[in-house]
């Protein structure tokens, strides 16, 4: 039989199975909504099997709405349509019977609405006239000590600046004398000359670097060694051979194959290195052999002519020179005995040159 809508109430219906004795199910006035369902089940002699093809919902989800059990069903928007489904099906009407799942299974994802009241004004923190005080007592302490330390501070003292002499104006017919200025008074005269730190020293650099090559040729032979700036390298005991910078260039002493480094810089113009005696298979390597000044025992003697020059070829030029040196000494001594013994011994400074490496 179809369901009976008489226009009376839209949450009562009569069930498919119901007859002249039967009663209506009123799912607004059942215990709950599981019981309402099925009760109305029964009494439409339908099985679950039936109502799940029916309502193509499965017969487990129909028996969890029956026994009211929330848990086993899926998620709440799937059940309301299941809710719907099955009411539809059993004759009830499915907006009660989705407000009657909604009230008693409620939804607890959802986000609870903030009190509001008389209650809830009286416990609201009261503590912006608190912060109020305690600010202004801040600032009007603040306040004071800065007006103290004003008050209390030092008063400037006028300058030590000697006052200048009363001027003798001009009266005609009257001589006037005019006599020599004085020091201007301590403290008043012009301070010195400020200098960047650096400054002289690239001035220095740019000289260097702007005199030309040829220079190196007005170098007087055997004239010694006057170093202009930091030596670096072995002692003076030590080394027979030293190279001085006449402008910005590098130094390296190292191996043939470049393995092993003994030394290496960025020598400035002026900046020396002194060689070691120990050569072993070292060699010299600069940047540019023009900028390097040979001096051999202290005496100029040419200047570098490849890139790389071996170190045992520079000390055997510096021994070389030493022997021609002592042998010259020798050979004036047998010749003047007299003068040789009224001269002062020789530093080896006079070495005369021989022909650049």
């Amino acid at each position: 039989m179809t369901p009976l809508d008489s226009g009376s109430g839209s949450e009562t219906y009569m069930t498919p199975a119901w007859g002249a004795a039967g009663a209506v199910v009123s799912i607004a006035d059942a215990p709950s909504l599981a019981h309402a369902l099925k009760t109305a089940r029964e009494r439409s002699g339908r099985s679950l099997a039936d109502l799940a093809e029916t309502t193509r919902v499965r017969k487990d989800y129909l028996l969890a709405l029956e026994q009211a059990a929330w848990d086993r069903l899926p998620a709440r928007a799937f059940t309301v349509g299941y809710v719907r489904a099955y009411a539809q099906a059993l004759g009830l009407d499915d907006e009660t019977a989705a407000d009657r799942y909604k009230a008693e299974c409620p939804d607890r994802s959802a986000p609870l609405a903030a009190p509001i009241g008389s209650e809830l004004e009286d416990v609201k923190p009261r503590s912006a006239p608190w912060v109020a005080g305690v600010a202004v007592v801040v600032v009007a302490v603040v306040g004071w000590n800065v007006f103290q330390h004003m008050l209390n501070a030092p008063k400037p003292k006028a300058t030590d600046i000697r006052s200048p002499a009363r001027a003798e104006y001009y009266q005609p017919g009257k001589p006037l004398a005019l006599g020599v200025a004085g020091p201007a008074p301590e403290g008043q005269g012009l301070p010195p000359a400020y200098v960047p730190p650096g400054l002289e020293q690239q001035l220095g650099d740019a000289q260097a670097q702007a005199q030309p090559a040829s220079l190196a040729a007005a170098i007087p032979a055997g004239a010694a060694f006057n170093p202009s700036g930091p030596i670096y390298g072995a002692e003076p005991s030590a080394s027979a051979v030293t190279l001085k910078a006449r402008k910005p260039a590098s130094v390296v002493l190292r191996s043939p194959d470049g393995v092993t480094v003994v030394f290496a810089k960025q020598l400035a113009a002026g900046e020396a290195y002194r060689a070691p005696l120990q050569s072993g298979n070292l060699v010299v390597d600069v940047s540019d052999p023009t900028a390097y000044e040979l001096y051999c025992n202290g005496s100029y003697c040419g200047g570098l002519q490849a890139t790389v020059t071996a170190l045992g070829l520079l000390n055997s030029k510096a021994a070389s020179l030493a022997a021609q040196a002592a042998a010259q000494a020798a050979a004036a001594a047998k010749a003047n005995p007299t003068q040789a013994d009224e001269a002062p011994p020789s530093d080896g400074g006079d070495t005369q040159p021989g022909p650049g490496i």
